[in-house]
């Protein structure tokens, strides 16, 4: 049974829901203390948003993606959750370099990077993610309690996890892991 959910646009949960990503990065929301990114919670359901994201935020051959996520989109007032994460490690990047060198494993633009990078403070978090799809999808309404520019939202009741199934296998997120160590070692700092 999992109670807590991390706020994140559709199109990443999508991409993380099919493999085409297993990380984060996150600088701090509006409505965080301080605006503050912390790591609340390490295993968490997929919260899609649809507010913010725009084709401008991601790469251009990850706007089908986009327009196929604003098309299945649950009905207003719904929030349709199907996929959970484990957090796997937690990076800081303290300089862009780091960022540079996994552009090939995300979605989002060099743009929206570096903006999310030097908003208040230059730094960003990198935390890779063991993503599981439920075996059921969960449709909850909308409330108050989760709107807002912040991270994390705690549900109104908890949701089962038991059979989730794993989008990637132990080897292959063994491998992804030690990939991402390897580009992000001698720049951020566990």
């Amino acid at each position: 049974m999992l109670n807590y959910a991390f706020k994140e646009w559709a199109v990443i949960c999508q991409a993380l829901a099919e493999g085409r990503q297993a990380l984060i990065l996150r600088k701090g929301g509006i409505a965080e203390a301080g605006g503050e990114f912390t790591i609340e919670h390490t295993r968490f359901w997929l919260f899609p948003t649809y507010i913010h994201q725009q084709n401008s935020g991601i790469k251009p051959e990850a706007v089908p993606l986009l327009r196929q996520v604003e098309a299945e989109a649950p009905p207003a007032g719904v929030i349709r959750l199907s996929h959970f994460a484990e957090v796997a490690g937690v990076y800081h990047l303290h300089d862009m370099v780091g960022a540079w060198r996994i552009r090939h494993l995300h979605l989002w633009s060099d743009e929206t990077v570096q903006a999310r990078f030097t908003y208040r403070q230059p730094g960003l978090f990198v935390l890779p993610l063991r993503i599981y799809c439920a075996p059921q999808v969960h449709e909850l309404q909308d409330n108050a309690h989760y709107a807002g520019c912040r991270s994390w939202v705690e549900l109104e009741q908890a949701l089962p996890t038991a059979d989730a199934t794993p989008v990637f296998d132990d080897q292959a997120f063994q491998n992804w892991l030690r990939k991402l160590d390897d580009l992000l070692k001698p720049t951020a700092y566990a």
